[in-house]
């Protein structure tokens, strides 16, 4: 996960940022994970937080990267959902 800086790693380009979202653990809303963020994830809560995630992901991304991928995560660490790419960012 994170900023890639050797080439690919696991499918992922260089100058792509990946981004997680993930269901805390005390069902408080989700988390917002990223190996770039210096200060560890960020907490979004309330019916939009997914939205407010996936926005600040895409708003960050369009900044440092090329391009961005935000994997959206169920409560056992399964893929639910993938946004891929400033193009791929739409409800």
């Amino acid at each position: 996960m994170g900023r890639t800086g050797n080439g690919e790693k696991r499918g992922e380009l260089i100058g792509e940022d990946v981004y997680e979202l993930r269901l805390r653990k005390d069902g408080e809303g989700f988390d917002l994970i990223s190996d770039a963020f210096r200060c560890g994830p960020i907490w979004y809560s309330g019916p939009d937080a997914v939205r407010h995630a996936v926005e600040f992901a895409r708003f960050r991304s369009r900044r440092l990267a090329q391009n961005a991928t935000v994997r959206v995560l169920d409560a056992n660490g399964a893929v639910v959902h993938t946004y891929k790419s400033a193009d791929d960012f739409r409800e």
